[in-house]
């Protein structure tokens, strides 16, 4: 007979799915806000997006006590810089500072899939993926978590962003208007609950531009 052994791991996956899309004078960052482990639903209404700063907004995916972790450092060394240079973080910046913190933590990883998005200096929208350690790249749109899977092509088929190799570099915004990048946000996220488990309940939209910040919310299925 073999002998059966108790693993423990030190992570969780919470499921749950982000998006977001920049565009010429505004990004929209959304997630889901059902939290679950394995079969189980542990809230309906946990929301995954951290504003950052004034114009950057962050949402995550995977493991949440490790991405709150990961909020309360970023917080922490955002108002150390607030203190030092007495004004807020760009995009840009906030962008590298997530990178080096994720890369800090290499052999012992944050599980957190992150996607960041805002508005860089010239008030253009910007959005920045990463994976658990840090590598990430400026696009047009992403998409992380449970539901990505679903998500990703859906964007590709809708928005096709140019190849990074094209030179000289294209520019990564994609060419929808606000509200429709919101629609279509709304689309992707209805299709995926319709498969994936772990997304569903409610979607938080959040979207940055000139006037600031605002947040919306659509109804999802709830089982």
């Amino acid at each position: 007979m073999t002998k059966q052994q108790a693993n423990w791991s030190p992570y969780d996956n919470s499921g749950g799915s982000c998006v977001a899309i920049a565009g010429a004078d505004y990004c929209v960052i959304a997630a889901d806000t059902r939290m679950s482990t394995g079969y189980n639903i542990l809230t309906r209404e946990y929301s995954k997006i951290c504003k950052l700063a004034d114009k950057c907004v962050m949402a995550s995916s995977g493991f949440q006590a490790d991405v709150k972790a990961l909020q309360k450092q970023l917080a922490a060394r955002h108002l150390i810089y607030q203190h030092q240079h007495n004004k807020q973080m760009s995009c840009p910046a906030m962008a590298q500072l997530l990178s080096n913190t994720l890369y800090y933590k290499r052999f012992f990883p944050y599980y957190s899939f992150n996607v960041l998005g805002g508005l860089d200096n010239e008030g253009k929208g910007c959005v920045f993926t990463y994976d658990a350690v840090g590598s990430y790249e400026k696009v047009g749109y992403s998409s992380q978590g449970s539901g990505s899977t679903l998500i990703t092509p859906f964007l590709d088929n809708q928005l096709k962003s140019p190849s990074p190799l094209l030179l000289p570099a294209q520019d990564a915004v994609t060419p929808l208007g606000e509200a429709e990048a919101i629609d279509l946000i709304k689309t992707v996220f209805a299709s995926a609950s319709e498969r994936d488990i772990y997304t569903g309940d409610k979607i938080e939209i959040v979207v940055v531009n000139a006037d600031g910040i605002r947040r919306e919310y659509m109804e999802l299925r709830k089982d």
